[in-house]
């Protein structure tokens, strides 16, 4: 099985995912520690599910709780590596019988897979989803897997995470925990395929290609480029694209021609749009971080809290990327130093007593409602809400000659202006940029690298403040609101919020003026009043945009400075805009690219800024 997006747990996806030091990986072997046995569960329309069941060699009859994870990646990745020995070992300590499972039509289990399979509109009987799946599994594991508590608790990271989130429609009673982590929730808003409207090329290509073209994962994409921003640039269009490696072939990318829009496909495939309350305790895992899904904990933990009389709800947020705490100390990202193992904390402190609370009674149970690590601080926050209620917007505002302030412009009239070429696009990290999962790939580390790197282009705007004379921490939603104007009908909008480190760094000299994006995204202008209905912008008239920078905690400290980009491109990350309005991008001609010039608005009636969520 070649590297896939979420097989964190296969052995030849730890070198791109970073692999723990031989000196962290425990010695002994799966098989010493576990029995091991396989079983097809049938489920309810009579399609069986290929399924390992790991149960403790030591337990001597004690009767132990479920952990049951599924997934679309192969259960080869859960019971066949070390993978589990270090991302479970606190659990595995601990004592439970693990449960992997093959969903439908992947890997050895049979019938047809579906990506993001949406949720019955009606529960009941002839009702088919992946909740259904869930429980018909748990019911069979309850009566044929010996010397079972009668207590279930299931967890998965990213697609798992999904299916992890799925099982709330309709829970088994024996359920008793869920721990949704880094989860693909609402894959058109802002997870995994399109991020505020804007395609997410590279990603959503790559990873319809291994997952759909072949039921198992066994082709790999291959860009015809090492450098993959000169392979998509040589495309004109997406057509020519998808032309050249069959993409029509893949449903998943058909989805994308025929559904461009936020309609009802993609929403009734949102989890965050379906879910009311957590019916079982749920924690719920993300990283500020994730270069994948940063949306998906963050939205279906807010659906949840909604409905959330009963206190079951729980979230934590650290500083990693997408599923870094399963693999991984986490005490850095990339150049990005945190000062403690983050991830070993959170798999002892939080993950652990979460399941032995939930699933065998031990501890207190007293959970934060929001434990997130404040990066900038290196030190974990616990908040009694998500985002916390004490936090107090500020607004940074854009000025003249790159000045970002607190202070509100008071000019009549001002803006600052650039050229976005569609043939030139603004690269989304240092080039080359490799294939997504190819081995020694940077994907994962991205989103912490230096932003100086584009800061000379003519393309991309930044405003910063001078070096702070006091910490400013922020916690809770990041929001930029942009006044903004363009020469052709269509235009895409990236935002940036950035730590400028000093020039000098006493303890690391190589960090000096070190530009380290804090939050980011990027919205598509059609959507500006609707992601359901799509319209023209009116050419060369200032027009409101919002651009979702989603949730950190992070304090920029004294000295440091705040930045923020601003830009048009994020390539190949995102396809190009055309620039000229087009009813879907996805079938728009090579004569519809067209070079334009956008303006940033910065004056009174035009007052461009950044909301930062500021806590004491």
């Amino acid at each position: 099985m070649p590297p896939s997006k979420r097989s964190l747990f296969l052995a030849c996806l730890m070198l791109a995912c970073g692999s723990p030091a031989p000196s962290q990986v425990p010695s002994s072997r799966l098989d010493s520690l576990f029995d091991r046995r396989e079983a097809r569960i049938p489920m309810r329309d009579g399609v069986q599910l290929f399924t390992v069941i790991l149960t403790p060699r030591n337990a001597a009859g004690t009767p132990l709780p479920i952990i049951l994870s599924r997934t679309p990646y192969g259960t080869s990745g859960w019971g066949g590596t070390l993978g589990i020995l270090y991302g479970f070992q606190e659990l595995i300590k601990d004592g439970y019988i693990f449960v992997f499972q093959d969903i439908r039509g992947r890997n050895r289990s049979q019938g047809t897979f579906v990506m993001n399979w949406p949720a019955c509109a009606t529960r009941g009987p002839g009702c088919l989803d992946e909740a259904t799946d869930t429980w018909d599994t748990i019911e069979w594991l309850l009566r044929n897997v010996p010397s079972n508590n009668g207590r279930v608790g299931q967890l998965g990271i990213s697609y798992p995470g999904y299916l992890t989130n799925a099982t709330a429609f309709e829970p088994h009673p024996a359920l008793k925990a869920l721990s949704p982590q880094a989860t693909m929730g609402d894959a058109w808003m802002g997870d995994d395929f399109f991020h505020q409207g804007a395609f997410r090329l590279s990603y959503g290509l790559e990873y319809a290609w291994e997952m759909e073209a072949s039921s198992d994962g066994s082709i790999t994409p291959a860009p015809g480029r090492y450098d993959t921003y000169d392979w998509y640039r040589s495309f004109p269009t997406l057509g020519a694209l998808a032309d050249a490696v069959g993409a029509s072939a893949w449903p998943t990318w058909r989805r994308f021609v025929e559904h461009p829009s936020y309609d009802s496909v993609w929403q009734g495939r949102s989890t965050p749009r379906q879910l009311r309350s957590a019916p079982v305790p749920t924690l719920t895992v993300g990283g500020f971080w994730d270069q994948e899904d940063a949306y998906g904990p963050q939205a279906t933990y807010a659906a949840m809290e909604a409905g959330d009389a009963a206190r079951r709800n729980f979230i934590v947020i650290g500083p990693w990327y997408h599923g870094e705490w399963f693999l991984e100390a986490g005490d850095s990202l990339g150049n990005a130093r945190f000062g403690s193992p983050t991830a070993e904390y959170y798999r002892r402190e939080i993950e652990a007593r979460w399941f032995a609370y939930w699933l065998k009674g031990t501890g207190g149970g007293h959970f934060a409602e929001a434990t997130v690590f404040d990066a900038g601080a290196r030190r974990w926050r616990q908040f009694d809400a998500w985002p916390p209620r004490e936090a107090v917007t500020r607004n940074l505002y854009f000025h003249p000659a790159s000045r970002l302030s607190f202070e509100p412009p008071t000019d009549a009239a001002g803006f600052d202006q650039y050229v976005s070429d569609p043939a030139h696009p603004v690269p989304y990290r240092p080039r080359p940029v490799e294939r997504t999962y190819a081995p020694g790939s940077r994907w994962k580390r991205w989103m912490t690298e230096d932003q100086r790197f584009v800061g000379g282009r003519a393309d991309v705007l930044q405003w910063q403040t001078e070096p702070l004379t006091e910490d400013i921490t922020v916690a809770g939603d990041i929001v930029a609101k942009l006044f903004a104007s363009t020469t052709g009908t269509d235009a895409d909008w990236v935002a940036k919020l950035i730590d400028v480190y000093p020039d000098s760094v006493a303890d690391r000299p190589g960090m000096g003026g070190y530009e380290l994006m804090v939050a980011g995204d990027v919205m598509r202008g059609r959507y500006r009043n609707s992601w359901e209905r799509p319209a023209p912008i009116p050419a060369s008239t200032p027009t409101a945009f919002t651009v979702d920078l989603h949730q950190q905690a992070y304090t920029f400290r004294t000295g440091h400075r705040i930045m923020v980009q601003v830009q048009s491109t994020w390539f190949p990350l995102y396809d190009r805009n055309p620039q000229t309005y087009v009813p879907n991008i996805f079938l728009a001609r090579a004569a519809d690219y067209r070079v334009r010039t956008h303006r940033i608005y910065r004056d009174a009636r035009h007052p461009s800024h950044v909301q930062l969520p500021v806590v004491r």
